[in-house]
């Protein structure tokens, strides 16, 4: 397994969040949904990994920062067939440390408040991420639910 920088421009990244942004329309009404497209991931506040298995992407997650001190974990995904493979864990923990170097002090995020995202919520739990209330750029939504923790 391995976790690299993308710079969001092959074909297979693009159509792996496409599928991301598909899913999350299919299962969040549209005002609800706070995924990134591709031409939001590639600004310069952004930082995005995917990870491999041999040469399959399995999985891709970003860091957003929000100001100096404080960013935003965004389009964690890990492929369909590879949930459960502890691929999530992996990236999240390379993300934490890779926010750290950053001199990021404080991550938040936002995912889904319905029982589609239970195990996402587990997740973040196990890695030390509380409730929390919007944040930057958020408001209070039904099928939204807030995290953040310090590094």
């Amino acid at each position: 397994m391995k976790i690299v920088l993308d710079d969001l421009r092959g074909p297979e990244i693009a159509a792996f969040l496409e599928d991301h942004l598909r899913e999350m329309h299919a299962i969040t009404p549209s005002e609800s949904v706070y995924a990134l497209d591709l031409d939001r991931l590639r600004v310069p506040e952004v930082t995005f990994w995917s990870v491999y298995d041999g040469d399959q992407l399995v999985a891709c997650g970003a860091i957003k920062r929000i100001d100096g001190t404080h960013a935003e974990i965004k389009s964690m995904r890990t492929a369909y067939e590879r949930r459960r493979d502890g691929i999530a864990s992996l990236l999240l923990t390379h993300m934490l440390a890779e926010a750290k170097a950053m001199g990021i002090e404080r991550l938040s995020l936002e995912t889904g408040a319905t029982e589609h995202f239970e195990q996402a919520r587990k997740l973040y739990e196990k890695f030390g991420f509380e409730a929390c209330g919007p944040f930057e750029g958020y408001d209070l939504d039904p099928h939204s639910y807030y995290m953040t923790r310090t590094i």
